[in-house]
């Protein structure tokens, strides 16, 4: 048995198996996902999904499922399983389940009558291709195959429904058809690997529900379009191998193609091994650049996210060179000394105050992990954000006379805190952020080191006066001697907000703090006893009359709470870092079980993997996206810092 365990006996539950989610990515754009029972519960899900550049460039489902049904004795057993109205089930290939593993590629075992099945499923590095390998291990006499797949051809966000635009022509190739149910879209290709024969049966399936939209207060039906099935004879000891791609592939390259792909995986014998799986599953090459997908299923490219999760993403593995790339894409975006908040847009939103000073601790996470020519490389970067926020950018984002960095936008939400409900901020944080103003402080200080070591004396000359003035102003304004801790923000019409969330932590944790070692001790000491929970910091003291503990219903309720007592395991990072900081050696035990804990989820929600968000209340369930690149970066990164400089080993 491998190391992400299931209970074989609640394989068929579907409270229980509904619950686990699979993601595999091709790591340049394209994904396949589903549930551990092959039931799709969202409109996110779906065995392959793809970029499309002339639809805008979002993800389209084009393969939505499979049914396979197997043939013997005149009787069929279809193994596929879909959700219609009344939480009714059809087919229920669920029962047939005898065993499901994931350590290198997702595989099923079913078990119908006297015969034994296995499902081997996988997604081809680089390119749109998704593979599913079927092995009779067990057979009393020859029997069928019936593959009939399911298509939707409509965006990740949308839900299609039958109609009489869709072309439901088939086309045939070797081995196979394909079909192209829009214009625009590009043609999918499914072919087997042994001679099959292609029975045309087109049908809509209508009314295939998504439970877990349906939870989150979206609409959740829709149709699926079946073109056929094919059908092969097999016998015991018979393999075959199904694909779906955007080309034409050579059908009898199919076995040797799945064998390679499988040898080349990492296995997911232990928690490193996971994340780091998971890790790479971010990472979007595509043409010249190289881009960090904030989290699956449902988010694209963002700056912030980008900068925090990519230490832990790229240097995990000790990536210099992935950390470039990554950087040199960003870079390309900088405007006015802002980069991107979504970045995949046509017309990307720079509504982000927080993402330009995050660049600057991941350049001092790259110089610290061997990056020789941080300022060389990136010091044009760092002065033109340098610049831009001392002088003044888009979103009043200016340093006022103290040195701090202030801003003020109506209806604009500019920190991680970014949630928006009917126009107007959940958390509105306008003015001076604690966060901010720290990550301010730690740009302005690296940027002087690295401009010494270069000899840039004009732009020392210019910022040197900076550090000191902003270091008085900051604990000045932001440091409550009675209560202990530091103000979340500051502005002039509501003056000093003092509620305990985790933003202050960041002022602890990074290499250029303006606070001394008691005042580091009693930020982390409040956020210990308040914030920390087994799955990352709350965003909120409980003990705040705004606290909502459980992450639920639909959007609007769901975004009150986002940030409103949601833990968040990225924030483990800044906490453990800090503690680590502040108390060195004597601080690994329970920064080794802060991080550890996380072991805990590897079987739950998305399968080998950390979820965006969790409940802030016990049992702290999970929630959000099913795998989150800043959860995973976060913990990925520590876990390196304790290994590299604490030599601690798991």
């Amino acid at each position: 048995m491998g190391y992400i365990k299931f209970d074989k006996t609640k394989l068929v539950n579907l409270e229980y198996s509904l619950s686990r989610e699979i993601l595999r990515t091709n790591r340049s754009g394209s994904y396949t996902s589903t549930t551990i029972v092959n039931c799709n519960t969202r409109k996110y899900h779906g065995l392959l999904i793809c970029p499309i550049d002339e639809l805008g460039g979002d993800r389209y489902v084009l393969l939505s499922s499979l049914d396979v049904i197997v043939v013997c004795n005149n009787a069929s057993f279809n193994i596929g399983l879909r959700k219609y109205k009344g939480d009714y089930y059809n087919p229920k290939g669920h029962k047939y389940m005898e065993d499901f593993d994931i350590e290198v590629i997702p595989v099923t075992t079913y078990r119908v009558g006297g015969m034994v099945l296995k499902e081997e499923r996988l997604l081809v590095h680089y390119e749109e291709q998704y593979l599913a390998r079927y092995t009779i291990l067990e057979a009393n006499e020859p029997i069928k195959l019936q593959i009939r797949p399911f298509l939707a051809f409509r965006n990740i966000h949308q839900l299609t429904h039958a109609n009489l635009y869709a072309n439901t022509k088939v086309e045939y190739v070797k081995n196979g058809i394909k079909i192209r149910l829009y214009d625009g879209f590009p043609w999918l290709h499914m072919q087997i690997s042994d001679d099959a024969e292609f029975i045309p049966v087109p049908d809509w399936y209508y009314g295939v529900e998504y439970i877990e939209e349906q939870k989150r207060g979206y609409d959740y039906s829709e149709d699926l379009f079946t073109p056929g099935f094919f059908e092969i004879n097999v016998n015991e000891g018979s393999s075959i191998v199904f694909s779906a791609s955007t080309k034409e592939e050579k059908s009898s390259g199919f076995k040797a193609k799945f064998t390679r792909n499988v040898k080349a995986k990492i296995p997911r014998n232990n928690f490193k091994n996971c994340l780091q799986n998971a890790a790479q599953q971010f990472i979007e090459r595509r043409e010249s650049s190289t881009f960090i997908i904030a989290g699956y299923p449902w988010f694209g490219e963002w700056g912030r996210d980008t900068f925090i999760s990519l230490p832990g993403l790229a240097l995990a593995k000790h990536k210099l060179q992935l950390y470039i790339d990554v950087l040199d894409t960003q870079i390309k975006n900088l405007r006015k000394g802002l980069f991107p908040n979504m970045g995949s847009s046509v017309n990307p939103a720079y509504n982000s105050i927080d993402a330009p000073l995050w660049f600057f601790w991941s350049l001092q996470q790259y110089a610290q992990a061997g990056g020789t020519d941080t300022w060389e490389r990136y010091g044009e970067a760092a002065k033109s954000i340098i610049e831009n926020y001392s002088a003044g950018t888009d979103y009043n984002i200016h340093m006022r006379d103290n040195g701090l960095i202030y801003w003020d936008m109506a209806g604009n939400a500019l920190t991680w805190m970014d949630a928006i409900v009917n126009g107007k901020p959940v958390t509105q944080r306008a003015g001076y952020d604690v966060e901010v103003n720290a990550l301010w402080y730690n740009a302005i200080c690296f940027a002087l080191e690295m401009a010494e070591k270069s000899n840039d004396n004009e732009f020392i000359n210019k910022f040197n006066y900076l550090p000191p003035l902003i270091k008085n102003s900051f604990l000045e304004l932001f440091w409550n001697e009675k209560l202990g801790y530091l103000a979340d923000y500051v502005n002039d019409n509501e003056g000093i907000n003092t509620f305990i969330r985790p933003n202050m932590v960041i002022a602890v944790s990074l290499p250029y703090s303006m606070l001394d070692t008691e005042q580091m001790k009693k930020v982390l000491d409040i956020a210990d006893k308040n914030l920390l929970t087994p799955r990352g910091l709350r965003s909120l003291s409980p003990k705040n009359p705004n606290y909502k503990g459980i992450y639920i219903g639909n959007q609007e309720q769901r975004d009150n709470a986002y940030h409103q007592g949601t833990a968040w395991p990225w924030l483990v990072g800044p906490f453990c870092e800090g503690w680590l900081k502040v108390y060195g050696n004597q601080g690994i035990n329970k920064v080794e079980k802060i991080i550890y804990t996380f072991e805990e989820v590897m079987n739950e929600h998305g399968i080998s993997t950390i979820s965006e968000i969790y409940d802030g209340d016990p049992p702290h369930a999970p929630r959000g996206a099913i795998s989150q690149a800043w959860s995973v970066g976060e913990v990925l990164r520590i876990i390196n810092l304790l290994e590299k400089k604490y030599s601690v080993k798991k």
